[in-house]
């Protein structure tokens, strides 16, 4: 496995505000052996762990990335940045990370037509803005990137945030747009940005969530539904927010209570990984 950690450019510093923060990936590159798999293009996962663009929630990283690769796709985490920022700096990373991976495709044995962007919470929000960013005008005044660089093939969504209006996260909304004078809600409200151009989703949530409510997923939903974007989209009855796995290994209390573990949720990487044959 190549497992190493690479920083990226920030080609918009002295345009935004990003704290001075050096975004960087960290790399889950499968070996290919002559034996069994000499060759072998593998699709890759560039992941986006959550935390309310204030903090990144190292359970939504690691331990996501091993089980991707569990199921044949290399993996990528990227950690971008958070406040106090303008937007849209952290897209902008996210933008960089999938300059990265394109660029190291043949190098890393990706298959460059199955490089899915994962997000998780405002990572979700981050994820599904660069599926409804990738050919629009604003990312050409920050990057050099064409939009083919920039365009994921697919989007992998675990209970995201999505709306800036009545359900929305309001902090992941505030610390995302930050103290830019030039930008507002209308730009980070992602449902009302879906057109035809956005990649095929995989969406999962929770019922019960009641950090980030079910209504976000919905809405991006039934735009992408609208605009005849293919959506597989689970909706599993029990779990709070923040589950990750929602397995023993990415559980937030290693007590005699461990919380977020929910076993009917455990199955949504399989189902990923077979929506994925289908695509």
């Amino acid at each position: 496995m190549l497992h190493e950690t690479i920083e990226l450019p920030v080609n918009y510093r002295g345009k935004l505000e990003n704290n001075n923060f050096v975004p960087y990936i960290k790399t889950y590159i499968l070996d290919n052996f002559e034996e069994f798999s000499e060759g072998r293009k593998r699709p890759l996962v560039l992941i986006c762990p959550g935390g309310a663009y204030e903090m990144l929630s190292t359970r939504e990283g690691e331990a996501v990335a091993l089980k991707m690769n569990s199921l044949g796709f290399h993996a990528v985490t990227l950690w971008y940045s958070l406040k106090p920022m303008e937007f849209p700096a952290s897209l902008l990373d996210l933008c960089e990370a999938m300059n990265c991976v394109r660029s190291h495709a043949e190098e890393w044995n990706v298959d460059p037509d199955r490089i899915i962007v994962a997000g998780f919470s405002a990572g979700g929000h981050l994820a599904a803005s660069l599926g409804v960013y990738w050919n629009r005008e604003l990312l050409k005044e920050y990057i050099p990137y064409s939009k083919e660089v920039l365009k994921p093939n697919a989007l992998l969504l675990s209970y995201p945030v999505i709306t800036a209006s009545e359900f929305a996260h309001k902090g992941s909304i505030e610390n995302v747009l930050g103290c830019t004078k030039k930008y507002s809600v209308k730009d980070v409200q992602l449902e009302e940005l879906v057109t035809e151009n956005v990649p095929p989703v995989f969406m999962w949530h929770t019922y019960e969530d009641g950090c980030v409510p079910l209504e976000n997923s919905m809405l991006f939903a039934q735009a992408c539904r609208k605009n005849n974007v293919p959506v597989e989209y689970h909706v599993f009855r029990r779990g709070g927010h923040g589950l990750s796995l929602a397995t023993k290994e990415t559980t937030w209390n290693n007590g005699t209570n461990p919380a977020g573990i929910q076993k009917e949720c455990q199955i949504w990487p399989e189902l990923f990984a077979a929506w994925m044959e289908t695509l």
